[in-house]
């Protein structure tokens, strides 16, 4: 895979790597472009971009998660990054997401912007059943192998009172027309309201904007000059900061 490094401070490299995954017949540096970089950098945080070209034949070809490890993040741990977070959008999040089920507690966190979280089937299936909450995965042997059939029980882990130390923190950004958003309202009853946002809007850049600055917002990431930076709440945002996408407590 290719890659391109965008670091914090050119003199030295952070301890926190934010990985960048596009979506589907989108470029890497799209996510320059459209101002991600930039939002990183005008909060401070001491946090390196890596862009990452993970094109869609990967996913056609069930080679991402093997591929985004051995070439992006073992790689990226032996440089000597103590945390790693994917961010990825549409299908770019759903690869994130698979690259976990593949190789468990292997990043430190996920950002999943408008991901596409598999077929509207099975969301159907969820629903009808009352959430996750309520739905069983069937047992036995499953009917095809398609990610999406390991996807849900994996979300249910969120569930727990004491999920695993393991499970990365995630957070879930989408406009509420997106044409995934029945699959989002799914996954965001799983996670706590804080780490779910949402904004008026479909499935493209306008909306991936403004929810990933939102998001950026709370991430649990160092800020240059000081070792840690402490999650900021809605609650302690001022009003003439309050943020456009709106958290999933208030939208519902």
């Amino acid at each position: 895979m290719k890659t391109h490094l965008q670091p914090a401070n050119p003199n030295e490299q952070s301890d926190t790597l934010l990985v960048f995954l596009p979506g589907a017949y989108l470029k890497p540096d799209e996510f320059e472009r459209e101002g991600f970089i930039a939002a990183v950098r005008e909060r401070h945080l001491a946090a390196d971009a890596l862009l990452v070209d993970a094109d869609v034949s990967y996913y056609y070809e069930q080679t991402l998660s093997d591929r985004l490890h051995t070439e992006v993040i073992e790689p990226q741990r032996a440089k000597g990054y103590k945390s790693i977070w994917l961010v990825g959008i549409s299908i770019g999040g759903f690869g994130a997401l698979i690259h976990e089920l593949a190789r468990p507690g292997s990043v430190d966190g996920i950002v999943a912007l408008a991901p596409y979280l598999g077929r509207r089937v099975l969301g159907a299936e969820i629903k009808k059943a009352g959430g996750l909450r309520a739905w069983q995965a069937p047992t036995g042997p499953l009917p095809d192998e398609e990610p999406d059939r390991k996807l849900w029980p994996f979300f249910q882990q969120y569930l727990s009172a004491k999920p695993s130390k393991n499970l990365p923190r995630l957070y879930l950004g989408f406009g509420l027309e997106d044409r995934f958003a029945s699959n989002h309202k799914l996954l965001a009853d799983a996670l706590p309201p804080e780490q779910v946002f949402t904004i008026e809007g479909g499935h493209d850049w306008p909306q991936w904007r403004q929810l990933w600055r939102n998001v950026l917002d709370v991430l649990p990431l160092p800020a240059v000059g000081r070792p840690s930076k402490q999650t900021i709440t809605q609650s302690q945002v001022a009003p003439s900061q309050a943020p456009k996408a709106t958290p999933w407590a208030i939208a519902a």
